[in-house]
């Protein structure tokens, strides 16, 4: 066995007949002649090589020939294949897979005297093959060691620290790992100051409070509002960047909430004022915006400006102070001079001007015009200088002639009687309609004996429906019963059959 071997099979591979070569080597068995034959070919092969190039062929040739020789031994038939694995070798032409991107939103949950809480949330490209887990490492403060927590990938996005020592600042940063490889890691920006029970500081702001609250010039206020922390926060009260004015405005904070008070407000007390509650560099902010009102002033300019048959227009600018708050309307009232008395025409006028109609003919107005804001109506209203007169207009009136008509009519029944069948004991009623004028007389008989006083049957008449009662009759009630209509044009009757029924 010769070295120069193991190297010289390396060049022939690289040409045609090389990988020939090879196939037939393994074939027959160390030691037998077959082997010269493709000695034979390599002396075709170093030819043509010395024309091409002459410094690199002297080695090239040199180390073919030896090849040939030592053929016959064991040693150096193996070495051939891996010269043939190295020629096709154009497979990095594959795409590489790239590793996931960084998780997201890594944040501080909760710290306390020896742990830390983590969350994050899942990378936006994570690959085709999928997220293996994350890894968390942390680093002290003033170290460039960075030594991961767990020790295999774990798929939560949520991870506890523990183990960690008390006043310790911590560095912390989290990768996500697949079979493509680590993402850059996703780093806190501020080291961890590692203290007893931190609870992030968190304001919890009272629902009414997240909008404008409105007081009134001269009320009181006075606000609660409840925060959580641990340990006991820092809170800070400003008003545009600035401290409050301490004169004005009584600041007292408790572990649980802060209250803000001012005995008797002011419109300048109006601002918003921001809330900040610290806690080792983390804080939570709210704002408290504080409007102080009061009633409007009077509308300006109230001008009569035109009065035609039955309507007045009045028009005005809006007032000079609004009260520090918006104006909602205006409300216009009218004055009879007869009466002297104040009635409203229109509620929340949003327009500077407005026409009032359906006044009374030949009296005498004035008008008034009320601001209002979310305080109420201005104290004063401003009142029109002129009156408006509502003339009288010379109508002549004639009354129109309605012929008379003859509305005379003898009596007609409009609904006839209807046989009824009763039981003994229980009251029954007979009914009718009659028309006619003059209104005629009713009479009611039985058995064509008209019936009298007899506290049994009690007749009425009203707008023209006759009706007879019979009380608890008995089967001697039963018969014909008629109802006759009389008036000085004439007569009409009307009858039916009563049947009363014994008891079973």
């Amino acid at each position: 066995p010769q070295p120069p071997a193991m190297t010289g099979k390396t060049g022939p591979p690289a040409m045609d007949p090389a990988p020939a070569d090879p196939k037939k080597e393994p074939a027959p068995s160390p030691g037998k002649e077959p082997a010269p034959a493709p000695a034979a070919e390599v002396p075709s092969t170093p030819e043509h090589p010395p024309a091409a190039d002459q410094p690199t062929a002297p080695t090239d040739e040199a180390t073919p020939v030896p090849t040939a020789e030592g053929t016959p031994t064991p040693e150096e038939g193996p070495p051939a294949p891996p010269a043939e694995s190295q020629a096709p070798a154009p497979e990095p032409e594959k795409p590489k897979a790239e590793p996931p991107s960084s998780p997201l939103s890594l944040t501080v949950e909760e710290v306390s005297e020896n742990s830390m809480t983590l969350t994050w949330k899942a990378p936006e490209q994570t690959g085709r093959v999928g997220l293996d887990g994350y890894v968390v490492e942390i680093c002290k403060d003033g170290s460039t060691d960075w030594m991961a927590v767990n020790q295999e990938p774990f798929l939560s996005t949520r991870y506890v620290i523990q183990d960690l020592s008390s006043g310790d600042k911590i560095h912390v940063r989290v990768k996500a790992v697949s079979a493509n490889g680590a993402s850059v890691p996703a780093t806190l920006e501020q080291p961890v100051l590692i203290r007893e029970i931190l609870q992030l500081p968190k304001i919890r702001m009272p629902r009414h409070l997240r909008e404008t609250y409105f007081r009134h010039v001269g009320d009181a206020v006075n606000i609660m509002i409840p925060f959580q922390g641990k340990p006991q926060p820092e809170v800070v009260w400003t008003k545009g960047g600035q401290p409050l004015d301490t004169s004005r405005v009584n600041i007292r904070t408790t572990g649980k909430d802060t209250i803000f008070f001012i005995r008797e407000a002011r419109r300048s007390d109006s601002g918003k004022y921001e809330l900040a509650v610290r806690i080792d560099g983390a804080e939570d902010k709210a704002i408290l915006d504080i409007q102080v009102i009061e009633p409007p002033g009077p509308p300006q300019n109230l001008k009569l400006v035109d009065v035609w048959a039955f309507n007045v227009a009045l028009e005005w600018t809006p007032p000079m102070d609004n009260g520090n708050s918006e104006i909602k309307g205006y409300i216009v009232q009218k004055s009879d001079k007869k009466s002297g008395k104040w009635f409203t025409v229109l509620e929340r006028c949003t327009r500077t001007s407005c026409t009032i109609s359906d006044l009374i003919m030949g009296n005498t107005y004035t008008f008034r015009v009320f601001s209002e804001n979310a305080c109420g109506l201005s104290e004063k209203a401003a009142v029109t200088s002129e009156v408006a007169h509502i003339k009288k207009t010379k109508t002549s009136y004639q009354a129109e002639k309605i012929p008379q008509q003859d509305m005379m009519e003898p009596p007609k029944f409009t609904q006839p009687l209807t046989d009824r069948t009763t039981t003994r004991g229980y009251s029954t009623h007979l009914f009718c309609c009659v028309r006619g004028f003059p209104q005629p007389k009713i009479i009611w008989m039985k058995n064509q004996m008209e019936i009298r006083e007899d506290p049994k049957y009690i007749a009425m008449t009203e707008q023209g429906i006759c009706s007879l009662e019979i009380r608890k009759p008995n089967p001697f009630d039963g018969g014909i019963y008629t109802c006759k209509a009389v008036n000085p044009l004439g007569e009409a009757s009307v009858d039916c059959r009563l049947d009363v029924k014994g008891t079973i």
